[in-house]
Order: C-alpha cells, then structure tokens, then sequence
C-alpha cells in the first residue's frame, strides 16, 4: 500500500524520488551493490548486446496494439455502417450487444455537470469501471484511444526533428495534467456543460470515423501540430483527464507490468521510448526497493518498454495467475 501511495503521488506530478535504503529489501541492496562491484566491462557489453537488439527486436506488442486499435474503432465504424446494431455510439458511450457501456471520464463529466445519476450512464459506468479494472485501467490509453494511435505517429516525426536539431522538445510540470483534471470538473459542475468534452480528440476522433468528419478535427489537427514540432505527446502527458482516471483505476488493478532488477543493464532504452518514463523509474540502477517491482498507475501496458528490453527484465504480470521471475 505504501509503494500504491507514492505511485499516485508521481502520477499526479510529485517528481520520482531516489528510495532510501532503509527501504530496499536486503535482496536488492546485495543485487544493486554486485552491479556497482561488477566494473566496466559488464558495461561495454551491455551496450554492445543492446545496439544489436535494437535493430533486430520485432516490436510484436506495438503490432499487436495497433491492431486493437484499428480493430476496435472500425467495429463502431462498420457497426454504424452497416446497420449491425453490434456496437453502437461512440468511445464516449455505447451499447455492446446491448451492454451499456460508458467512458469513465465521460460518465464523471455527465454527472458533475447535470448533478444526476441516470441508470444507464451507471450501469454503463460501472460496467467499463470492472472491465479496466481487470485489464490494466490506462490500458485504454494505448489499445483503444484512436488519439493515441495518431499521437505515435506524430511522436515519431517529433524523435527524428530533435535528432537532426532541427527543432528542441520543450517539457513542462507533469503536475499540469492534474489541474486540468480539478479545472475541467469545476467547470462541468460550474456551467451544466461537458466542457472537456467538446474539445476531448478521443471524442471528436471517435465521432468522426463513424459519423463522418467536422470542423472539430482542426483542432485534433492543431494538437497533433503541437506536438510535432514543440512537445512530445504533449496533450496526453500534461492535459487529457481521461489518463489520470484510468491511472487510478490502474493503480488496483491486477494486471501489471513487472520488472525484475536481476538482469537489467539499466541502460534506460526503455526509458526513452516510454510515454510516461516516470513509471520506470525503478529501472534506474539502485533505485528497486525489491528484486520484483510493479510499475506504477501511469503505465499505459503499451509494451513498448517490453519490446526494447534485451533482457527480459520487463514482463506483464496478472496477479494472482502470473508467476514472478
């Protein structure tokens, strides 16, 4: 409960702090202390293994991602389309084979701003609550956010401008994203109106694909531009309410992506592609406070950080059925 507390507090903007030994389990104290022993030639080839790994890893979980992506928001597409009555709506809220079902953020937002609780926005509510419970919370960031999917791809443009200098990539205060959080509600209790979710890109994407596009995907399209050429995935890093609300769905949830210090290199590639490099903080060398370390709430489980591992140190883990390594 202790690590479930300080993992909150960094997801909503607290800076990751170095653990204190008193707080590592003598386990990880002996491992850290071999690594720091073991000198610079572990190093060297440690480098070695991961310059060769990045060219040859096969990225098997961003596939995998970008298909339920693409899946998933075609079926409203289709669904729509052909008049199936398979999945009906939009993210925001919709019906699957009858199943109500609702964007928890969305559900809030109704609420807040129309001070009721109407049945099906509960049922569909609480329906999808059970369902990220189980899967991961901000799971629904990197496999269902159609914004996601486009924000990679711009994330993509943004890496190669930096490394050929022709741009700089500006970060700002991760405590941004929780303010937001408090000022979008605010204003939803404040003025009767779902504010947020008039310029949500979730939203306005996921409309657009099924009910054709508006004028509102200029303002997608002038998210995307930010992103591109001043910060890196700024929207879903230091805005959008809709991760911090299934980061705290994530942070009870038994699906988990575990790190196991023993064989990291903690050459921090997964660091770098990571969308909220805070969660991987414990892969800094030292900084595990046991051998096996769950990510924190943040995590989106994209896999990304899997993927660029060399060494197997970064796995999912459903507790209770997963075993640890």
């Amino acid at each position: 409960m202790r690590i479930i507390k300080y993992c909150i507090n960094v997801m909503l903007g607290k800076r990751p702090a170095k653990t204190p030994p008193e707080k590592i389990s003598e386990e990880a104290q002996a491992l850290h202390q071999r690594k720091k022993d073991s000198g610079e030639i572990d190093k060297v080839k440690a480098r070695e293994e991961h310059e060769i790994y990045r060219e040859t890893h096969n990225k098997k979980w961003r596939k995998r991602r970008w298909f339920s992506i693409l899946f998933i928001n075609l079926l409203f597409v289709f669904s729509y389309a052909l008049d199936i009555q398979m999945l009906e709506g939009a993210l925001t809220a919709s019906r699957f084979l009858g199943f109500h079902m609702a964007d928890l953020n969305s559900a809030l937002q109704v609420m807040l701003a129309f001070k009721t609780v109407l049945i099906n926005l509960l049922i569909g509510f609480v329906t999808v609550l059970l369902m990220w419970l189980l899967l991961g919370g901000r799971t629904f960031c990197s496999w269902v956010c159609p914004y996601h999917l486009l924000s990679e791809w711009a994330e993509t443009i943004h890496i190669k401008l930096v490394e050929k200098k022709i741009i700089k990539n500006h970060l700002f205060n991760r405590k941004a994203r929780t303010w937001f959080y408090i000022l979008f509600a605010v204003l939803a209790f404040g003025t009767g109106y779902t504010i947020f979710e008039t310029i949500s890109p979730t939203g306005i994407l996921s409309r657009a694909l099924i009910y054709g596009p508006t004028v509102a995907l200029l303002w997608v399209l002038f998210l995307l531009t930010v992103e591109i050429f001043y910060s890196r995935r700024a929207w879903c890093r230091y805005v959008c309410p809709i991760g911090l609300t299934y980061g705290f769905v994530g942070a009870f949830s038994p699906m988990k992506v575990n790190y196991n210090a023993v064989n990291c290199h903690h050459e921090g590639d997964c660091r770098k592609v990571c969308l909220v490099p805070h969660v991987l903080e414990w892969t800094i060398k030292g900084r595990a406070p046991e051998l096996n370390v769950e990510l924190g709430p943040d995590c989106t489980r994209c896999g990304m950080c899997i993927d660029v591992c060399p060494t197997d140190s970064l796995n999912f883990r459903f507790k209770g059925l997963s075993k640890k390594r």
